[in-house]
């Protein structure tokens, strides 16, 4: 186990190295792919290519949350502070491509259903998961960053909040919705052109890549909040302030 741990440590600490090129080959190739390599759709157009960022926004904000859970259980475990900070930071990437999800599929759904927005179970349980996760941030953001009762209370909301995922993914099964059922693979194989597979593949990577990217700063920068934040009061008390 603990050479495990070594040997995450020692790749963590290539982060600053790694990523940020992996980040910007990942973006370019996204880019370079959906608008080359990816066929014209033949019924929706030009306008399908969105789904190439649509889609993988969409699965990049679950993980963000996903991590956000995990986080917030590590936290209520251990009662260690700097899962709030990754809690934190990863609820703002989560927060930031939920609603840069709803935005691409707003640009979609225009010339495709003749409307920005509808009522629709998917986007509306979309909407509700912007917004639970919205209140999550605003509500540790007012509270003090170490502040262990709001961090608790925080963590147990985000738990709960992250039960509306799996609504959101079975909603164009459970109700009649403008969303179409699953498109990626069908019951004889893919549904999809292979080229837009692997486009949209590349979408998955690059914008993962990114994401992972933003929560390694966010987290950083929370942690050394966190630790200034510390250090004040240490110095606070010392002074008898």
């Amino acid at each position: 186990m603990s050479w495990l741990v070594g040997q995450a440590s020692r790749i963590y600490a290539f982060r600053w190295v790694t990523l940020p090129p992996l980040v910007g080959v990942g973006m370019f190739a996204l880019i370079a792919a959906s608008l080359v390599v990816a066929p014209r759709e033949s019924v929706e157009g030009e306008v399908q290519r969105v789904f190439y960022i649509h889609f993988p926004s969409a699965l990049t904000a679950y993980g963000a949350l996903f991590v956000v859970f995990v986080s917030s259980i590590a936290l209520l475990w251990t009662k260690d502070m700097r899962w709030d900070a990754i809690a934190r930071a990863a609820a703002g990437v989560g927060v930031l491509f939920t609603a840069f999800t709803l935005g691409t599929g707003a640009i979609w759904g225009r010339p495709t259903w003749g409307v920005y927005w509808t009522w629709d179970a998917r986007l509306t349980s979309t909407l509700i998961l912007l917004l639970l996760y919205g209140g999550y941030l605003l509500a540790r953001n007012l509270a003090d960053p170490t502040d262990e009762q709001a961090a608790r209370y925080g963590a147990v909301f985000a738990i709960f909040a992250f039960a509306d995922i799996p609504v959101i993914n079975m909603s164009v099964r459970w109700w009649r919705t403008l969303h179409p059922q699953p498109m990626v693979v069908g019951s004889d194989g893919p549904a999809m052109p292979l080229e837009m597979v692997a486009v949209m593949m590349i979408g998955l990577v690059g914008v993962g890549l990114l994401a992972t990217w933003l929560i390694v700063l966010r987290s950083e920068t929370e942690l050394l909040g966190v630790r200034t934040q510390a250090l004040r009061a240490r110095l606070d008390r010392r002074m008898g302030v």
